[in-house]
């Protein structure tokens, strides 16, 4: 092997940066969003938002995850050679210090909301008819939902859910000069910040949190307040999965309810509580100090956005229309014949989400339309995509469904949708018990003459119709038989474990999406020791799988160029000399989440050409996409759509300097001071290629070879 094999004698760590350390800065990217003074402020606000909502997902289940391996006394090393231990102590250490950069965030913000007439006050700072309308809101609205709970021998210390937010109160009889301690779980169902009565000009927001602490004396008249306690808690969220589960359905119901009783990973305060009731809360949950997270101003960040309410164009990023895919108004949105004339991909959120439903709704009002097969991982209660399921299924179609029930957090919602769409009448299915079907793919069957023809779409998203409109991902329409009966074998696999023997175009995972990368891979690292060109291009979420990194780097140190996009996590370590220094990673940040996979491979020839290998998917290079889960890897072979995804798609994404952070050798990100070309910018402004039709000849996108 070259250098870049794993050497047990080597120090790993300089070889993989390390998983949840690289998630935090991901996070940390996400978070100097709401710095960066280009993007409007509500926005700015949003990302602040996200960034909140982003690390409380990443305690429930990755933080979570190693307490759990310190509890049962897991040995194993991570992939970077740390044991669980050593990576808990890192992560608390960089989780405080991007905590001090969200306070500073978050100060700043509210500076700059302050400007445009949006405050957060205090209770301190309000006036005599402020004080009044909230008394009146707090007798009228919280105080009839709420239900203090005393803390003594006959009144056990109360449940507080996951994400749960509450007040410590410590008290004093009048009378007898008792001391007590209450607590008080702020309602879910009221909004974090409660608006004043302002004029159209000033808008100003007090927190739950406060007016409950004003008024905790009319709860407990006969106590004077001494001290409270703002905190906020995550539990333990992680689902295990039993592969013997008699009833897969019973099993995550079950466990659903389980996991809001998990374990407390995550203590959120205030900055300077009080020390007492910290100790005490801290004991209840048995927390130590290490794992208690100080704020500023704010218990729980994630709800912030709540007070951008002011309608004023200037603080939100510019309106923007998805355009309409032109190719099918060539066709008067005859899906069909439109498929059936050539392959075409939609480029999501720049062209609209409205043409996957569009096209379920076609084939649940076409007569000639005899069947619909269909992948759901994740998609919201009242999807139009799951309306047309079902006026399909009640159209006399046979309709089939594969639900994942597994896709973590929407497990409690998938249950609830194959319930609905099972009394339609579509068939519902819920593949292995064991690996997660996360291909995203529709199948439908139309009785053509007297032979059935196939149409497929196959994405690299979720059929999510709120995600689509920020998600950056691709949609393949294709009639193409060859494609379609691989489909059909796929739909077989996960409804009836029919292993397919042999498949025309596509790969799966597990069966043999390991062996594909590898494979291509290793055929440019032939093409290098040749002479020929040999390079790779690849757009990811996340790049963790160790056995694919070390073949990039034995890539790298035989001569391929290899140009990574990774949005999120990222362990292979670039630019090191004699292992990476023909790699580079840059991750995109912007406007857009990007989401699309998609993997290129020059075979020979400089790139973009068109004898470059395309490929998209719905798989990530991570250990769980190639070995646990169910995806499919889907070739690019018509000529305007590999054109599209190679010479738009992906010159645009490392071409672009404006949302792009670029990965060095130490495993620290940089951004670049100016701003240049943005690739967000140019697809809202530039025509797709493979859906105008005709419109080719009148819109024409700019030239992104020219671009510098």
């Amino acid at each position: 092997m070259s250098k870049a094999s794993f050497s047990e004698n080597a120090n790993i760590s300089n070889q993989l940066i390390n998983r949840e350390l690289s998630w935090l800065q991901f996070n940390d990217r996400v978070l100097e969003e709401s710095k960066d003074k280009t993007n409007p402020l509500f926005e700015r606000v949003k990302f602040l938002s996200i960034a909140g909502t982003n690390l409380d997902e990443f305690f429930m289940v990755r933080v979570a995850g190693l307490f759990n391996q310190i509890k049962d006394g897991f040995d194993e090393l991570s992939a970077d050679g740390l044991t669980a231990e050593d990576q808990l102590n890192r992560v608390v250490l960089k989780t405080k210090d991007l905590l001090k950069k969200q306070n500073e965030a978050f100060l700043e913000l509210k500076k700059e909301l302050s400007k445009e007439k949006i405050f957060i006050r205090k209770i301190s700072e309000l006036n005599k008819k402020d004080l009044m309308y909230l008394r009146e809101y707090f007798q009228e609205t919280i105080y009839p939902i709420i239900t203090p709970t005393a803390i003594d021998p006959s009144h056990p210390f109360p449940f507080i859910s996951n994400k749960g937010q509450a007040i410590l109160l410590r008290m004093s009889r009048i009378k007898k000069k008792r001391e007590l301690n209450a607590i008080i779980v702020i309602p879910r169902a009221l909004p974090k910040f409660i608006s004043l009565n302002n004029s159209e000009k000033i808008n100003e927001f007090v927190t739950i949190d406060d007016v409950i602490c004003k008024f905790a004396n009319e709860i407990f008249p006969d106590h004077n307040i001494e001290a409270s306690l703002q905190f906020k808690i995550i539990r333990d969220s992680e689902i295990e999965i039993d592969d013997e589960a008699a009833d897969l359905v019973r099993y995550f119901e079950k466990a659903i309810k389980k996991r809001r009783r998990g374990n407390v990973v995550k203590l959120e305060v205030l900055t300077n509580s009080n020390k007492d009731l910290l100790n005490f809360i801290s004991k209840k949950f048995k927390m130590d100090e290490d794992h208690i997270y100080e704020v500023e101003g704010l218990v729980g960040i994630q709800d912030i956005d709540e007070i951008c309410k002011k309608k004023d164009p200037k603080l939100r990023f510019k309106k923007f229309n998805p355009r309409e895919v032109e190719r099918l108004k060539e066709f008067d949105d005859k899906f069909f014949s439109a498929i059936r004339s050539k392959d075409f991909v939609v480029h999501h959120p720049f062209e609209t989400f409205d043409v996957v439903i569009q096209f379920l709704e076609a084939a649940a009002k076409d007569p000639k339309v005899i069947g619909i097969k269909q992948t759901l991982y994740r998609t919201t209660p009242d999807s139009p995509i799951v309306k047309a399921l079902s006026r399909a299924a009640e159209n006399g179609k046979v309709v089939t469904a594969v639900i994942e029930i597994k896709a973590r957090f929407d497990e409690e919602a998938n249950i609830e949708l194959s319930r609905k769409l099972e009394k339609a009448g579509v068939q519902i299915v819920y593949g292995f018990a064991k690996y997660k079907t996360h291909a995203k793919a529709s199948l439908v069957l139309r009785k053509e003459g007297a032979k059935t023809r196939s149409y497929v779409h196959l994405g690299t998203g979720n059929y999510h119709p709120i995600n689509a409109k920020i998600y950056t991902d691709l949609s393949l329409f294709s009639s193409n038989q060859d494609l379609a009966k691989d489909v059909e074998k796929f739909f077989n696999y996960v409804t009836g474990y029919a292993k397919p023997k042999k498949l025309n175009k596509i790969f799966m995972s597990p069966l043999n999406s390991r062996n594909f990368f590898e494979e291509k891979i290793e055929n440019e690292i032939v093409n290098a020791s040749k002479g020929k060109p040999a390079e790779i291009w690849a757009k990811m979420n996340s790049l963790v799988d160790p056995g694919i990194i070390k073949k990039f780097y034995e890539a790298s140190n035989a001569g391929v160029k290899i140009n990574l996009s990774v949005r999120g996590v990222c362990c292979l370590r670039p630019g090191v000399k004699g292992q990476s220094e023909n790699i580079k990673v840059k991750s995109l940040i912007g406007r857009f989440l990007e989401h699309s996979r998609i993997y290129c491979f020059a075979n020979g020839s400089s790139m973009p050409s068109r004898e470059n290998q395309v490929y998209i998917s719905s798989a990530d290079l991570m250990p769980r996409n190639l070995d646990r889960r169910i995806e499919i890897i889907i070739p690019i072979e018509n000529n305007t759509v590999h054109e599209q995804i190679l010479d738009q798609i992906m010159l645009a994404n490392f071409k672009d300097k404006s949302e792009t952070w670029y990965l060095d050798s130490l495993g620290n990100y940089h951004k670049e001071q100016e701003k240049g070309f943005s690739a967000h910018s140019y697809f809202m402004k530039n025509p797709s290629l493979s859906g105008r039709g005709k419109s080719i000849l009148r819109a024409k996108p700019q030239n992104l070879r020219l671009v510098k």
